[in-house]
């Protein structure tokens, strides 16, 4: 089963890693203006905000294997209407620094967006809920690092490539062929086969359902603070990415080929990380492997701004990666022993509500700083101006290293067999 399930998130990543650079490549394609291309990508991550919660409860009352056959088979579609939505178009004007040159197509594109973005919030959190139905307890890191691999190769390694490469031939062409990826996604989730209803629950009604998850989460206050910091985290790290795409165009002339090839570099990171992360935490204990990859990371992104060519970015964003997906491999499998299986979906829902929700206000908030800071320094300057965000997440750091160490020193085991935090 797991492989199926595995075969069927790697290909729905596929899907992701072409359309991380479509969505924005081809908003700049219709304007220059940072504010407004940021309303696409804003688009793709604001359904984490309003529908975190309901996806939660569907989650916790439904059939989670048929919820993320059904999202699959909604962003087929929506990818199926952004492709005809640009074939109609046909060849574009130059964008203009103000406005959009065709406002119908823009709406269109910005409306099959958050289409996309509403199914994958119901989509990813019924399939992280899932998960633990489908490995045992003692497997969850391998699990989530096999993962985590077939999301780097998919998303960050071949995915941009091939995005690069379709929007070469046709802006369309991603968005079609991606229709095809997600609807293929969903037939192969058809042939998991296996018990996914969460257990029977003794609360009825959405609003009781839902305040027993928000009393589970409360109660446990590490997870809070993980879900916090990971929420400064990705909004620190969309606000950079955001950021990059018109930094990487205009300061360090990079093509959409040159910049999809860049961005493999991630790839390389996490692959390597989804393979031995498990091992990693093994090795040094839950707390001090979270530790690290925290520190690391933040130091790492703030050679970003720094760096005068992809070459050296691409450096910078390898090693990175690594400590990146070496973090999610454990906190996503800690989340997943920690939390009942009748409660997961909702648990999961709030945390990554507080996780989540900050992207699309990194992104927004990325827009504004280049619009303020343009006039203000000039416009190369300004699109670097998002780059230095992650000092942000380095002064939260101390935050986690303390909260780790107060949960060693009390013995709190957070682990299947003997590992603790603060090992």
């Amino acid at each position: 089963m797991f492989r199926r399930f595995l075969a069927a998130t790697g290909l729905a990543n596929l899907g992701d890693g072409i359309a991380v650079l479509a969505w924005v490549w081809v908003a700049t394609t219709l304007t220059r203006d940072a504010g407004l291309v940021a309303l696409v990508p804003v688009a793709l991550r604001l359904p984490w905000v309003v529908f975190a919660i309901p996806a939660g409860l569907v989650a916790d009352r439904l059939d989670r294997r048929r919820v993320v056959i059904a999202m699959d088979g909604l962003r087929a579609l929506a990818f199926l209407c952004a492709a005809a939505a640009l074939a109609v178009q046909g060849p574009l004007p130059p964008a203009p620094m103000q406005g959009v040159s065709s406002a119908p197509l823009f709406a269109a594109l910005c409306l099959s967006a958050l289409a996309v973005g509403i199914a994958e919030v119901f989509r990813d959190n019924a399939a992280q809920a899932l998960l633990p139905s489908i490995v045992p307890d003692a497997g969850l890191e391998r699990a989530n690092g096999r993962l985590w691999t077939v999301e780097a190769l998919a998303n960050q390694m071949i995915g941009p490539a091939l995005g690069a490469f379709l929007l070469g031939a046709a802006l369309a062409l991603p968005f079609a062929v991606n229709a095809v990826f997600y609807a293929v996604a969903a037939l192969l989730m058809l042939r998991v086969s296996g018990q996914f209803r969460p257990e029977a629950q003794t609360v009825e009604g959405w609003r009781p359902a839902l305040m027993a998850g928000v009393r589970y989460l409360r109660g446990q206050p590490l997870l809070l603070l993980l879900a916090v910091i990971t929420g400064v985290w990705n909004l620190c790290f969309e606000a950079v990415m955001f950021a990059m795409v018109l930094h990487a165009q205009e300061n360090l002339g990079l093509s959409a080929q040159d910049y999809g090839f860049m961005l493999t570099a991630f790839a390389f990171g996490g692959a390597a990380a989804g393979l031995v992360g498990d091992r990693i935490a093994a090795a040094l204990g839950t707390g001090r492997t979270m530790q690290l990859a925290l520190l690391g990371s933040a130091v790492l992104l703030l050679a970003v701004p720094l760096a005068p060519n992809g070459w050296l970015l691409a450096a910078c964003f390898i090693v990175f990666e690594m400590a990146g997906i070496t973090w999610n491999i454990v906190s996503v499998s800690l989340r997943q022993r920690l939390i009942p299986d009748a409660l997961r979906g909702r648990v999961n829902s709030l945390y990554r509500l507080l996780a989540w929700g900050m992207i699309p206000l990194g992104i927004a908030l990325s827009g504004w700083v280049v619009g303020v800071g343009e006039p203000i320094v000039g416009r190369a300057q300004a699109l670097k101006l998002p780059l230095w965000f992650r000092w942000i997440s380095l002064c939260q750091s101390p935050l986690l290293l303390v909260e780790l160490w107060l949960a060693g020193a009390s013995g709190t085991a957070v682990e299947s067999n003997t590992c603790r935090f603060g090992k």
